[in-house]
């Protein structure tokens, strides 16, 4: 195997299908080749790592190592590193500081008591997607849910969401690297946008700060817990993660789980009959189409051997989570996409320290999501197949899913 194979899983060609890309590279379960990263690809070796202290998220330990593109979306050249590209203890004070308005202990109910709304903002996407004969799931469906939760969850006013939608898609375009598009140009647009959204969330941080309400944001702002307050950078820092990370992965989970549906109608089916049967789908499209394909983002801070190779300290790494999902070693006839596994588990969050922070929201939202588009779409058909891909090939899913049925449920 050459360093070839790696060019291969960047290029856009392969995007639609890498999996046969990933079952070569794990014939080598650490690669290596001259001047590239350390790739693993098995899910044990992976799984390992991923809870190994030995390995760093930390920004300054990452100048070797391959460009993140999240890391770019979240612009962390202008403000401090995110939790997310941090290593202990700042990595755990932050975390805990964001988990306390988030999720349990202190409040077990957030994401539980959002279903209402997240129902009611599913219903109202589908009532509007209009004409039937061609409906695009990305920008009818996809790409707007999980926006317009990250805005209720922050506690943006209703009357900003539409200037929040328009940053966060300037911002996500920048994670697709457009060959019609000048790079210079494209960045430009994307720091405008970066910093357009920076200064608002700035002023929306002071407002919360003087009068808070009951949104997430007005707690992180107004917070004073065992691990003191959170500077504005570092609000500033955070929010604009939850922004990205809570949502650019879900618009991709759920429109690569409408096209595996799709592709699979009798499982598609039992979901219209059955939506609780869309808890057991979700865990296996997490596994068999993982909207985050590797972690490119992680460095040695001491010597590590796997399966006898050393890797050395200071080495770029990367860890191909979507191969280690299809590992034949841990799951039975990996490439077959199987809700009735008895045990679905999988590395679509990752796990260890730096497991997915929005986990639970997002679960939810494509439960919801793809139980209703299931229920209400009427004879749904793919229009393309394979659709158009984003570029990137660390967050990968369509970019635009055409698709068709013969009318719209109430």
């Amino acid at each position: 195997m050459t360093q070839a194979i790696l060019r291969q899983i960047i290029d856009y060609a392969h995007r639609a299908n890498p999996y046969p890309l990933y079952e070569e590279l794990r014939e080598t379960p650490v690669f290596h080749a001259p001047d590239g990263p350390y790739v693993v690809s098995k899910y044990y070796d992976i799984l390992n790592l991923l809870h190994d202290p030995r390995i760093s998220s930390e920004a300054r330990n990452l100048k070797s190592a391959a460009a993140d593109p999240l890391t770019d979306a979240e612009g962390e050249s202008a403000l401090p590193p995110s939790f997310l590209r941090l290593d202990p203890p700042e990595h755990d004070r932050l975390r805990r500081m964001t988990n306390r308005p988030f999720g349990p202990p202190h409040t077990p109910r957030r994401v539980y008591d959002m279903r209402g709304e997240l129902d009611d903002i599913v219903s109202g996407l589908i009532d509007g997607i209009g004409s039937p004969e061609r409906i695009d799931l990305v920008d009818q469906f996809s790409y707007p849910f999980p926006v317009t939760v990250i805005c209720r969850l922050l506690g943006v006013p209703r009357e900003d969401e539409a200037r929040f939608h328009t940053w966060a898609d300037t911002i996500a375009a920048g994670l697709d690297p457009d060959p019609d598009t000048d790079p210079a140009e494209r960045a430009q647009v994307t720091q405008s946008a970066r910093t357009e959204l920076g200064m608002y969330l700035a002023g929306l941080i002071e407002e919360r700060r003087k009068k808070p309400g009951d949104d997430m944001l007005s707690e992180l702002a107004t917070a004073h817990g065992p691990d003191g307050a959170m500077t504005t950078m570092e609000l500033l820092s955070t929010a604009s993660l939850l922004l990205i990370a809570g949502h650019e992965t879900t618009v991709n989970l759920i429109t690569n789980g409408m096209l595996t549906l799709l592709r699979n109608p009798d499982i598609l089916e039992r979901l219209r009959k059955d939506p609780s049967l869309s808890v057991p789908i979700v865990e296996e499209l997490l596994r068999f189409e993982p909207p985050v394909q590797l972690v490119p983002q992680r460095t040695t801070v001491a010597d590590i051997e796997v399966r006898g190779v050393t890797i050395p300290k200071g080495a770029s790494l990367w860890l191909v989570l979507a191969a280690g999902n299809r590992d034949p070693d841990r799951f039975e006839h990996p490439d077959r996409f199987d809700p009735d596994r008895g045990d679905i588990e999988h590395l679509g969050f990752g796990s260890g320290i730096h497991s997915c922070f929005g986990a639970p929201l997002a679960r939810l939202e494509a439960q919801l999501a793809l139980s209703e588009l299931a229920r209400r779409l009427e004879s749904p058909r793919l229009l393309e197949d394979p659709p158009p891909y984003r570029q990137n090939a660390v967050l990968r899913g369509p970019r635009h899913l055409p698709i068709a049925c013969d009318g719209i449920r109430p």
